[in-house]
């Protein structure tokens, strides 16, 4: 286990996070790693950005699901590593309008 995943588990451990809720976390910056074969620790806000629009356009997940990676990516920045200018750089996404249910009149 690396240093910084140790640091992340401990602080949602601390924060008394879910288990299921830690595991997610925990993949979702790791997949952000992955996407720039770095450490999560050495990407920036630009970094940040284009892998959210990544995940929008090219995975095109659903806003919802971007909104959980984003809420794991500003656990790690703001919490882990106490870069609190991240809160402000990584915005949740807008939903998509829900669809509008028309009756039928009979």
């Amino acid at each position: 286990m690396t240093r910084l995943r140790k640091m992340m588990l401990e602080e949602l451990e601390r924060r008394n996070y879910s288990a299921g809720t830690t595991r997610r976390y925990l993949r979702f910056v790791e997949r952000f790693a992955q996407h720039f074969g770095k450490s999560p620790d050495k990407l920036g806000p630009d970094d940040l950005r284009s892998y959210q629009a990544y995940l929008l356009r090219e995975l095109k997940l659903c806003p919802g699901s971007v909104e959980n990676h984003v809420a794991a990516l500003r656990f790690f920045f703001v919490r882990t590593l106490r870069r609190h200018e991240f809160r402000e750089l990584l915005p949740y996404p807008k939903s998509c309008p829900s669809p509008k249910f028309h009756t039928a009149v009979i």
